[in-house]
């Protein structure tokens, strides 16, 4: 039998959604179509759509979230799924409670969904691959390995502003090395067919094989931002961090925070971006975080749909066939930092 990626049922449907990275143009692009669809349900008066009524969702996040835990939760209410949030710290885990033991309770209380973030890579694809036929896994953000819901919704917030991808020039910026939005963005960019993605920090946050992706580097921000058409800022992930990797914040505000003199050197109708949480005066100045250019809050907004629009692709599919691991590939992540 033909093996298939974990991710993906044996026609090629969404089983999972664990990575950007070995999806194709066209899904991609089917799940931006989809997430369109579902861009004003928010506005009306009942904010429901009865599409996944039945479905149990149970978010399970291991770190902490504002933005990704809440608007799963909106997109999954909005399905009208009934929706468990699992609090780690008062769970049976700090009872000696194994990870795969929780899971296998939960099976057994008939969810259907598990959202999952974690602050270790692969956490995601090791559930995926031991939970049951039916369960699907979403990665709401794992280690620094892949965060791809924030690509999808970075991507769609883009192509609702700029339309075709083919003619852009993005530039990326800031902690490259520890983020998990900027490998999913990367993928996501390069699989859209983006003119040219450009990367944009310093030495010491730049992971060596990031040039094998296609993509551009630059240690002077003026240069890397020259002629951009949309710009996406990222947090100094400072919790993931060994060592002195930078001198301190404010001389990293001076090279690598975004200033109105900075983006000048984009294209006058430039967007600017940034996956939260905002770090004012570390990586953006305020007049540009809530300046004109900014489409920081729409991204927040465009959340629910693209969220939506994963969820109800996954638990719309048929019933899939066979055991939970079967076709499963062994191309699973570790811990280590790879782009």
């Amino acid at each position: 039998m033909r093996r298939h990626s974990l991710q993906l049922d044996a026609e090629g449907r969404l089983r999972h959604l664990l990575t950007i990275e070995g999806l194709k143009r066209q899904q991609i692009v089917d799940i931006l179509d989809t997430a369109e669809s579902f861009i004003g349900v928010g506005d009306h008066q009942m904010r429901k759509v009865p599409l996944l009524r039945g479905k149990t969702v149970v978010n399970l996040f291991f770190e902490a979230s504002t933005r990704t835990l809440t608007t799963f939760e909106l997109a999954a209410k909005r399905l009208s799924a009934d929706v468990l949030k699992i609090n780690i710290d008062t769970s049976a885990t700090v009872k000696g409670e194994s990870l795969l033991d929780m899971l296998r309770n939960l099976e057994a209380m008939q969810c259907d969904m598990f959202v999952v973030r974690h602050g270790d890579s692969g956490a995601a694809h090791l559930i995926a691959q031991h939970v049951a036929p039916h369960i699907s896994v979403i990665n709401a953000g794992d280690g620094r390995h892949a965060h791809p819901t924030q690509a999808l919704l970075d991507m769609f917030t883009i192509r609702r502003r700029k339309g075709d991808f083919a003619a852009l020039t993005v530039a990326i910026v800031g902690d490259i090395m520890h983020s998990r939005v900027a490998r999913s963005q990367i993928h996501a960019l390069t699989t859209l067919g983006v003119s040219e993605v450009r990367v944009v920090a310093p030495k010491t946050l730049i992971p060596s094989e990031v040039e094998s992706l296609g993509v551009h580097v630059y240690h002077d921000m003026k240069e890397g931002l020259r002629g951009a058409d949309v710009v996406i800022m990222l947090r100094l992930q400072k919790e993931r961090m060994s060592g002195a990797m930078l001198p301190s914040e404010n001389e990293y505000f001076q090279s690598f925070g975004l200033t109105k003199d900075k983006l000048a050197m984009a294209k006058p109708d430039a967007i600017v971006m940034h996956p939260g949480p905002i770090n004012r005066g570390v990586e953006i100045d305020s007049e540009i975080a809530d300046g004109p250019q900014s489409v920081i809050l729409e991204q927040v907004s465009n959340g629910i749909a693209v969220r939506m629009a994963v969820m109800s692709m996954v638990l719309g599919r048929p019933p899939i066939e066979g055991g939970a691991t079967e076709g499963v590939s062994d191309n699973v992540p570790d811990k280590r930092s790879t782009p």
